[in-house]
């Protein structure tokens, strides 16, 4: 008797004028059989001289050879320029990505990796009313909070605050916001990354994490406390440490993940370590989802030169936790 195909990952096209085309396309021919997977999109948008194969539903994905792409078809309004977003296909790479999060929570596909989208031209073509992808990730899959981690193998990083203004960070970061990103990330680590008790080090918001509160008030008004709060309920996590000594090869050797106050105190170092390998994993949705750690890179769409090597690292890990989801 035959074994059941395994359940493969659903590939997102993202904004169909960036490099998203190209770096599946890319990631399809490095990873042959090792990954299971479709894409979700219009074929004409994919490289030309693409090796694909259309399907019907996403268990046919097995049947397709290794080194050819299976296509789940989702026709645009518009034919695309590489470089040059057309606004008139902003709703279609909505309709995709709410596509392919009710084909994993129906359970025919096993995660979800996602291309990159172009925010502005979703908001200048369908009014997109979200923030970024996490938040419509999270509304689509009904999550009462999704948090957004950035993982490489140098390190695992967490920025509690995310697309919104720096101005606006010491008034969005709270309490109640700051416990929460620690409780689902501690969550996440323990159920899909295998870490019985996760290493938490927890940033601080200001300069020297305040220095006493001669550089801003927070850390000693609440965060520290709120720290020492959550590692006497169990958990381990540490902090509020200063931002500018967190990201080094010692300290990051003390810490699992760390848990940043705001999105580019998170993103600058991973990105800087490790800006190929890094994938994007977002924490606390009901569905596996990964995406690759970068965007639309406009300049390059087209080119050739557009590296698939982090989304690789995302079809692999959205692949390691899907199976065991």
């Amino acid at each position: 008797m035959t074994a059941p195909a395994a359940r493969p990952v659903a590939i997102t096209c993202g904004e169909p004028a960036g490099i998203g085309p190209e770096i599946v396309m890319g990631a399809r021919a490095a990873l042959g059989a090792e990954v299971p997977l479709f894409w979700i999109g219009d074929p004409a948008h994919l490289p030309p001289g693409s090796d694909w194969q259309a399907i019907d539903a996403p268990a046919a994905a097995a049947d397709v050879d290794a080194q050819v792409l299976p296509v789940l078809a989702h026709p645009f309004p518009k034919a695309v320029t590489p470089g040059a977003p057309e606004p008139d296909n902003a709703a279609a790479v909505m309709e995709v990505i709410a596509r392919g999060v009710a084909l994993v929570m129906q359970g025919a596909a096993c995660a979800l990796c996602t291309a990159p989208i172009h925010k502005k031209v979703l908001k200048d073509g369908a009014a997109f009313p979200y923030p970024g992808h996490t938040e419509f990730l999270e509304a689509l899959t009904g999550a009462p909070r999704a948090v957004m981690m950035l993982a490489s193998p140098h390190m695992r990083v967490v920025p509690a605050t995310i697309h919104i203004a720096l101005q606006e960070v010491p008034d969005a970061l709270t309490p109640a916001l700051l416990r929460d990103t620690i409780r689902i990330t501690a969550a996440d680590l323990k159920a899909r990354f295998g870490l019985p008790h996760p290493r938490i080090a927890v940033a601080g918001l200001n300069p020297h994490a305040g220095e006493g509160g001669t550089m801003g008030r927070q850390e000693a008004d609440w965060i520290a406390r709120l720290v020492a709060e959550m590692a006497a309920e169990g958990l381990d996590v540490t902090g509020p440490w200063p931002g500018d000594t967190l990201f080094h090869a010692a300290a990051r050797a003390r810490y699992d993940v760390a848990v940043a106050m705001y999105h580019d105190q998170a993103l600058i170092p991973i990105k800087t370590l490790d800006f190929d390998r890094g994938v994007n994993v977002t924490l606390g949705l009901p569905i596996v989802r990964t995406s690759p750690d970068h965007g639309t890179a406009f300049d390059i769409a087209g080119t050739g030169q557009a590296n698939p090597t982090s989304m690789i690292e995302a079809l692999r890990l959205a692949w390691t936790m899907g199976r065991s989801a």
